[in-house]
């Protein structure tokens, strides 16, 4: 075998960029390991990895390569168009997550802190929804998501639900919040039961409920400071 054409197929199974991946995460893999996974296939008896690296030679690491356009990468022998848009989407990828606005990590320190965040987009809405806030060990939100809209009662919430995506995410808490269209955030009894419901199952899977915030039209009520968490 001819040591300067290495096929991907010639690379053990275990040791091809993708499978890596797959099996360590992407923090062990090289740049040109990651580059050539973007890149899928090489070209000319080059594999994608050889490609990656001549890439990555060619403009002297990332910092050059986030220089270039695509004019610059096609001239580099086996980039063509569908290659060039690929790398060139994802390093503009990687420049907007530089820009995500940081203000969305703020830690959850207080129901005020969730009314802030929720208050807006939920007191005005015709039916409940209930929201649930994925935080992590510092109590930053990792996720949100709408979990049911409708009548708050124990079927429509149910804590799998609530849970599901918490644990996908590898969330070390949740906050719930939930609005009253009428207005006047006192929690029901429904409310009331959701809450424990969600407590308990929080309690058996080590996810903590922090707070079950009702909104109201301008104001709000938190479980916890009724004493109900």
């Amino acid at each position: 075998m001819n040591v300067d054409k290495i096929l991907v197929k010639d690379v053990p199974p275990a040791e091809r960029p993708r499978e890596r991946l797959l099996t360590f995460g992407p923090e062990p893999l090289t740049n040109a390991e990651l580059l050539a996974i973007l890149l899928r296939t090489g070209s000319q008896g080059r594999s994608a990895l050889e490609l990656a690296q001549r890439l990555l030679t060619r403009f002297e690491g990332l910092a050059g390569l986030l220089e270039a356009d695509s004019r610059e990468l096609m001239e580099e022998s086996g980039m063509g168009p569908a290659k060039a848009t690929q790398i060139l989407a994802a390093l503009e990828l990687g420049r907007r997550v530089q820009r995500v606005d940081r203000s969305a990590l703020a830690p959850i320190h207080s129901p005020k802190d969730v009314a802030a965040r929720l208050m807006e987009r939920l007191q005005f809405l015709q039916k409940e929804h209930f929201v649930v806030l994925h935080l992590d060990t510092k109590h930053r939100v990792l996720g949100e998501e709408v979990v049911s809209v409708g009548t708050l009662n124990a079927s429509l919430v149910h804590p799998r639900e609530i849970f599901r995506t918490a644990v996908k995410r590898s969330a070390a808490a949740v906050v719930c919040a939930h609005n009253h269209p009428s207005g006047d955030p006192t929690p029901s009894p429904e409310d009331v039961d959701v809450t424990k419901r969600v407590l308990e199952a929080g309690r058996i899977i080590g996810i903590d409920l922090v707070d079950h915030v009702v909104i109201g039209r301008g104001t709000y009520v938190s479980m916890r400071e009724l004493g109900l968490i």
